[in-house]
């Protein structure tokens, strides 16, 4: 009898251990709650992929009732990206601010010194991978890969390549295509993923690189052509249009689509916003946009989201060596 006793009281207490430990995330998350409107500030200007994924992301919170304040989007474009970094380092341990990401994330810390580390930012999610294609007007009378290159050789360096500035991702599959193919382009650049797609259009540019959602309305309206996915598999959205590496071209390039935020948030804030996305990937608005919009769903946070930073900004840090060989050579 008093065995049983026993062994029933240690039962009670493991199960209250656990019913703590499982509480634990739920109620740190619940803990805290903001205190006034929220800034989500976006690395780009407006108009592009990282500014209509930030502000969708706004529309679902708020439609889910996912955050207890307002979020307010504030574009921070400036000398790419560089305005917003300084901005969330300028305010540490702010926990009212939260960062949308895109790759310039890594690469203009890296080209520019502005005294910021990623390194000291705080992780929240990221939530997806977005791809890239090459892009050129419907018109045209471009139809593979092959008929673009032999387009812009013939075109001796007029060609025009739309993209959103020097640094930036569509900047750095340009180079890629010019190393791989020994082409030379013009890079015209523009305030955001969204102008480039209305000037490649509206016949101002020969070609760009765009996210697939910055060009889906164009595409379905029949005013551009996808040419290649520069991914490992066929996109969904796109499966007749061939990938380079299928076409002989060992070129796969992705942006990642993360939040962040200052240094020093305090960690019940942390779990706030992390919990927030988590529960926002698991929509169906979020779920049948990324399929919609060629986005690669791919949630992760905390240590592992730091880690594979670390190693993306790696990775960009040898892409830009390598460019910069190139133009000196």
């Amino acid at each position: 009898m008093i065995y049983k006793m026993t062994r029933r009281a240690a039962l009670a207490g493991v199960a209250s251990i656990a019913m703590i430990a499982a509480g634990a995330t739920s109620a740190l998350a619940e803990g805290w709650k903001p205190q006034k409107p929220i800034e989500m500030v976006i690395m780009a200007g407006q108009g592009g992929g990282a500014d209509r994924l930030a502000r969708l992301f706004q529309s679902i919170i708020q439609k889910e009732g996912l955050a207890s304040m307002p979020i307010l989007p504030v574009n921070k474009g400036g000398g790419s990206g560089a305005e917003a970094l300084r901005y969330l380092k300028d305010n540490e341990g702010d926990a009212h601010k939260i960062m949308a990401t895109l790759n310039s994330y890594f690469t203009t810390p890296l080209r520019t010194d502005i005294g910021v580390d990623i390194e000291e930012f705080t992780p929240i999610a990221r939530m997806a991978v977005d791809t890239f294609v090459l892009w050129v007007n419907a018109d045209s009378d471009i139809q593979t890969l092959d008929d673009y290159v032999a387009a812009v050789k013939a075109a001796g360096g007029s060609w025009k390549m739309g993209g959103t500035g020097t640094g930036q991702e569509d900047s750095l599959l340009t180079a890629m295509l010019e190393k791989e193919f020994g082409i030379e382009v013009t890079y015209v650049p523009f305030d955001g993923g969204g102008d480039v797609a209305k000037n490649l259009v509206g016949g101002h540019i020969d070609s760009t690189v765009n996210n697939p959602s910055e060009q889906m309305g164009f595409w379905k309206a029949g005013k551009s052509r996808p040419i290649a996915a520069f991914t490992t598999e066929r996109i969904e959205a796109f499966p007749d249009v061939p990938t380079a590496r299928e076409l002989g071209h060992d070129i796969v390039y992705t942006m990642q689509r993360s939040f962040v935020a200052p240094k020093g948030m305090p960690a019940e804030a942390v779990a706030y916003y992390t919990e927030m996305f988590r529960q926002l990937s698991e929509t169906e608005e979020w779920k049948k946009y990324t399929a919609d919009e060629a986005l690669d769903p791919d949630f992760l946070s905390g240590d592992a989201l730091q880690a594979y930073f670390l190693e993306e900004r790696e990775k960009h840090a040898a892409i830009l060596a390598d460019m910069e060989a190139d133009s000196s050579s």
